[in-house]
Order: structure tokens, then sequence, then C-alpha cells
């Protein structure tokens, strides 16, 4: 690697802006930041000796040689002043405006943590690194030039802490730079990294770098002339140039088992020409002179990859049977490549000019990363979750599957069709059924990989399994499906609390519409230190408050009317209503009702007949006389009940199939069903009592087509 100069003048950092800045007030604005920190940083040295204003200088170099706006190369030189000088926000916003104050704060928030591998902050540290990005992209570019100048001086500081250092710039600031597309700082701060955590290995690569550089020179160059021939006889407008591989992307050869004369791309050609199409042209004329490798072709052209790299890339036998790795891109795209977004924004698409809101928005347009990031840092996880989310599935390792359409969907390696579906969107996500990879049916659990092509197959009516909880790789679609279930369960607990007080309120005799009034319900809320009358029936569904505990607080026991109950004898184990005051006498459930374990129940002496059990609400009840007696269920009895459910529906298809499928989630048998009417079906099953009954019920109508459920009564 080339030794990179510490001092700077401020003249050399206004003729670089120059290059791609024409505007006076601009430049003009540079200058005065400069004059601005380097009297604030009066005095101040580094570790490594040097006066500390040369840091930020070398800061703004850098972001100048990505062709940074005017506002982030101020920003770039003050980014230390309000952490380290004494200066107010009011003081620099007065002088320089919100934009660029704004991108200064945003710096010094990140650099306030104080990262250590063995400290409680590290979470919280990756965590404000990455959701800092999403409130405007260019102080995570200004973070990464900070961090790229600091490497270059880490000899200054203890072998200890530029492991610590060089940890972080390899796990989480070079993928950024990557995602962002700036190759220039990704490759040196990889490099660095692994200079300062593998020192033997890394030398060892410069050294047999060094000892091939001649020989690799001499091949590059005649490689490049037989090119450069073919190119110039028909007419293409081109310049080429060699390629040298970074030394970590040499490392990770190695690592991967294999040997430095077999990293074949160690041989690179970069050609730069004017057009799209004379990037398909040059291309088609390397290959009919020099023969393709097999599956080495790769379109960034067609298929642009997240961060907005284009280029088209080949893999040849060239000179002496050597492999070549050719790019072929035009002028704009090789800069965006090197220099990233930041250069894109700055000056391609906004001619000179910076607006922030405008950059921000366009970071959420183009850059899918951008979004992820953002998505994760408002889902419901633990900071550790979302580091290890951020760390394995945003910054590294990703694989990039296509719609039909051709959108390109990035996705964590290991990623299933779920994934995919939940990616596209939530709801695609909820109600897929299947997934059809490049033509093929494939399982929910496949492994997807890079360039497959995607179809998900939908079903309106459709929800997700618990199952997929351990199918899906990212945690994002996991927290998804998991927070599907816990809407569901809710609903389930709130159904269940309703019912609870209603129940109980009428064993106590007690109007329900009466006792919810409006003064009431404010009461019990305040007593159970809860928001609203669903926060009431969510509380008693879920176990947290007792029944009773919500009626004693507006009604004392002792206020109750007396029960006109008799004491319940204790009956055989067998029985499973317990008629209280009578012992061994013949029980029937009534068919008109049909209740089950756990209803609200009454008894009905019959002529001749024995005693009839109804439900509570029966409506028979209200025509019968006063031989009524108390029962019970028997708690010790397992058995199964008979039911009737009436499923109102709002269409006219046929949903036979669907109900029972929805059925035999819970292993409920099913005697028979009919559709009554064109929207009405009536089911006859079997339950263990009203609990399974309830979630079915709730199960049933949770599916679109379904207006209600209710139990028959006849």
């Amino acid at each position: 690697m080339s030794k990179k100069r510490s001092n700077v003048s401020i003249e050399e950092i206004i003729a670089g802006a120059k290059a791609y800045i024409e505007d006076k007030e601009q430049l003009n604005t540079i200058k005065k930041a400069y004059e601005f920190a380097s009297e604030k940083h009066e005095g101040q040295f580094r570790k490594s000796g040097e006066a500390y204003i040369y840091h930020p200088m070398n800061v703004a170099l850098i972001l100048i040689s990505i062709y940074a706006d005017y506002e982030t190369i101020s920003a770039g030189l003050m980014h230390d002043v309000l952490e380290d000088c004494d200066c107010t926000e009011e003081e620099m916003e007065a002088q320089f405006g919100r934009n660029i104050t704004k991108l200064v704060q945003g710096v010094t928030k990140l650099s306030k943590i104080h990262f250590s591998t063995e400290n409680e902050y590290l979470i919280d540290y990756y965590k404000k690194i990455i959701v800092g990005m999403s409130e405007d992209v260019r102080v995570i570019i200004i973070k990464l030039a900070d961090r790229l100048h600091n490497m270059r001086t880490l000899w200054a500081i203890p072998e200890d802490r530029q492991k610590v250092k060089a940890h972080e710039a390899l796990d989480i600031l070079a993928p950024i730079a990557h995602h962002l597309g700036i190759h220039k700082i990704k490759s040196e701060l990889e490099d660095l990294s692994l200079r300062y955590l593998k020192p033997d290995v890394f030398y060892d690569i410069v050294e047999k770098l060094n000892t091939t550089k001649i020989e690799r020179d001499r091949t590059v160059f005649e490689m490049q002339n037989e090119v450069s021939d073919l190119l110039t006889e028909h007419h293409i407008p081109f310049e080429i140039k060699g390629r040298s591989k970074s030394i970590y992307s040499i490392y990770n050869k190695l690592n991967k088992g294999k040997k430095f004369s077999d990293i074949y791309d160690l041989l690179a050609i970069r050609i730069l020409v004017n057009t799209e199409q004379e990037c398909y042209l040059a291309l088609g004329l390397i290959h009919s002179k020099f023969r393709p490798l097999s599956k080495r072709f790769k379109d960034y052209i067609a298929m642009p990859k997240p961060n907005m790299y284009q280029s088209l890339h080949t893999t040849v036998f060239g000179i002496d049977g050597y492999l070549f790795e050719i790019q072929i891109r035009t002028y704009e795209m090789n800069e965006v490549a090197e220099n990233g977004i930041a250069s894109h924004w700055a000056y391609k698409e906004n001619g000179g000019s910076t607006n922030a809101a405008n950059l921000q928005s366009t970071t959420e347009q183009k850059l899918q990363f951008f979004k992820q990031i953002i998505d994760l840092s408002h889902e419901k996880m633990s900071s550790e979750d979302f580091v290890n989310t951020v760390k394995d599935e945003v910054l590294n390792n990703n694989i990039y599957c296509y719609t039909p359409k051709g959108d390109v969907i990035e996705l964590p390696r290991g990623a299933t069709p779920i994934d995919f579906a939940y990616k596209i969107h939530t709801k695609v996500g909820e109600t897929m059924i299947g997934a059809i990879v490049n033509n093929n049916i494939v399982p929910l659990d496949y492994e997807l990989k890079d360039n497959d092509i995607v179809k998900i197959n939908t079903n309106k009516n459709s929800t997700p399994s618990k199952e997929w909880v351990n199918i899906v790789k990212s945690t994002a679609t996991r927290n998804k499906i998991k927070a599907f279930f816990t809407k569901n369960d809710r609903e389930i607990y709130v159904e269940r609390g309703k019912y609870s007080l209603e129940k109980e309120l009428r064993k106590k005799k007690l109007v329900f519409s009466e006792f919810l009034s409006d003064e009431n319900i404010k009461k019990i809320c305040e007593e159970i230190k809860v928001d609203n009358l669903e926060e009431i029936y969510l509380n008693i569904g879920n176990g947290k408050v007792p029944t009773n505990s919500v009626i004693n607080v507006i009604i004392k026991e002792d206020d109750l009317p007396a029960p006109k109950k008799v004491k319940i004898d204790e009956k055989s184990k067998d029985a499973d209503i317990i008629v209280s005051g009578i012992d061994k006498v013949k029980v029937n459930l009534a068919n008109c009702c049909n209740p089950v374990f756990g209803d609200s129940i009454v008894g009905y002496i019959t002529k001749g007949n024995g005693i009839t059990v109804h439900r509570m609400n029966c409506h028979n009840l209200e025509s019968l006389d006063d031989r009524i007696v108390e029962v019970s269920w028997n708690s010790n009895v397992n058995k199964r009940y008979a039911t009737r459910l009436l499923i109102h529906t709002n269409d006219e298809k046929n949903h036979m199939l669907d109900l029972v499928q929805t059925i035999s989630i819970y292993n409920i048998s099913v005697e028979g069903i009919k559709i009554m009417d064109k929207n009405i079906y009536e089911i006859n099953c079997y339950v263990s009592g009203l609990e399974q009954l309830e979630k079915l019920i709730l199960t049933i109508t949770r599916n679109k087509f379904v207006d209600k459920v209710e139990r028959e009564m006849r």
C-alpha cells in the first residue's frame, strides 16, 4: 500500500474540491470551515504527535476523493469541534447553517460512545452507528472517512486498542462502505484491518505479491495490448488499465483453501468505454478472441447490485493460458463503483448543488440496504438481536434474488421463500401458500441461491404457520411472524376475558351493560392500571387479573345478593354433571343449546326423563316454569361434547374445504358440515370444552371470507 501523507494544506483541499465544485460560495464555505476548525483545535495534538487539525484536513481530502458535496466536506473539517472544543451547536449553526451543523451533530453522537469489545456499550454502539445513518447518509460517509484516516495512523495507539479498532473497521465499517459502493474506502479499511489483526499473514501476502510482480506486470501488459488492438480495430473508444487485487481479498481466498498460484483474478484488467452499448460490443469482441471461463460471467449492468454498482464481469483464458478477470463499464459506472453514492448524488444528479432532503429521499429509493436498516430500527427486537441481524444479514454474506419482473431482492445467505415473501411485503408473507423458484415448485424451507427467480403464490384467506419461525433465516421475518401470532393471541385473550366477565356477572345476577358504565370502566382502569375496556378484558383473559377482582372494584362481595343455591354434594366420579342435592339421577344435555364443559349451565327437572341441562342463556329457559335445579360440571371427567356452529360468509364461493382444514388444526372431530344457505354453513363437531371451542371460533373468524361465527340454538 502506498504511504498516505498526514500533512496537507488548505490550498490542496480547495484545489481538490474545485475539480468538481464550481460554486464559489460553496468553496468559500469549505475554507471558512477549515479556518473555524483550525482556530478551535489550536493547541491540540494527536497521539501521533502532529497538530490535531491535520486529522480533519485528511478526512476532508478523503471525502474529496469520493466527490462528496461541500456540506459533507465542511462537516468533515469540523467533525470533532463540538465534541473536543469549546463550541456550542448554536455557535456553529449561526455561522454554517442547520444542514452542516446537523451533520456534525450526527458524527458527534456516534463518537460519544466509547467502543470496547469487553464493555456493555458494544451493542448500543453498533446500533447507534447503524441507525444514525438513517437520519442522513452523509453522517456515516464522514464517519467512514474519519475511521479511514485513524486506521492510517493506528500505529500510534497501544497494540490491544489497535486490534479493537481493526475489528470494528472490518466487521462493521468496511461492509457499510461496500453497501454504499465506496470501493476505495472499503478496500483500504479491509487491508489496514488485516495488517493489524494478522500482521504475519498480511506481510506474507505482500511479499508474495512483490515476488511475482514483475511476471504479473509483463503478462498483464501483453494482455492489455492484445485487447487494445482488438477494440481499436473495431473503432471503440476506450481506456484500459491493470487492476490490482486487494490484499484482504487474496487473504479471503487463501483462507478458503486456495493456493496463491491458483488465485487467477490476480491478473485483472478494467476497460472503460463511453456508452452502455459499447460495453456489450467490447464484451462480444473479447469473447470472440479469448475463450470465456464457464459460469464466470456476470451482467451487473442489466441487473445492478443494490448499491447501484454496474459493470460486466467475465473471466477468460488470455495470454499464455493465464486466466484474466476483465471488468467492462462506462466512465460514469466506474465513478460510482469507485467513489460510491456520495459522488453519484453530489454532482451527477444534483448538478453540484446539495439538498439534504433530496439526498435522503434518494437513499431510501435507491438503496435497499438503508431501508432494511430503517425497518430494523423500528422492529421490537433486543439490541443484541439488532446487532446480530445487522452484522449477519444486512452487512455481510448476502444473496440477490429476483422477482419475475426482475426486481432485485437482497436476502441473507440461507434465506427461504418465506423470507423472500416477507421482504416484498408483510402481507405477501402472511398470505403465501407456496413458491416457484426458476419455474420449479419448491418447499417453503428451500434455501435460495444467488440469481434465483422467485414467484410467491398467495391466498388471501391463508395465514402464517407457527412452524415458519423455525424455518426462516432473517430475524426481521421471524419477528414479523411472531408479531402476527402475538396479535392473534391478544384477540383470543380479549375474547376470553370478555366472556369470563359476562359469565361471572350473570352468576352474580348483575346486568352487564349497567356494570360497564363509563364511570365504572374508568374506576376499573385506574385500579388495575390499564387504559381502556379492551385492556381490562385482556388482563382477565391472560390471567393477570382475576375476574372477581375486577367486579369487586365496583361491587364488594358483601353487597351482592345471596345466591339462591344449595351446597353441591359429592357425586360419583364418572358423572360429567353434578346435580345439587340429588344423587344418581338421569341427566341429559339439551339438544337445543348443546352445552359444553365450561359453559354456565342450569338444570331443568323434566316429567319422567330426569334432568335436562341447558346453557344459562338458552332462550328455551324463558318458557320453562320454576322446576330449576343447580348443576355444575365435574372437572374430573374428560370427554368430548357435541356442538353446532353457524358460519356466515361474505361471498358465494364454496369454502367447505377451507373450513374443514381450519377445524383440523385443533384436532376436533367433525360429525358433519352442510351448506344451509348460499352464505351459511352448519358444522356439527365434538370439542373438549369451552376453551377449545372459543379458540376454534376465533380462528374461523380470522378468515377473510367469514363475517361471523355463532353457536346454534334451536
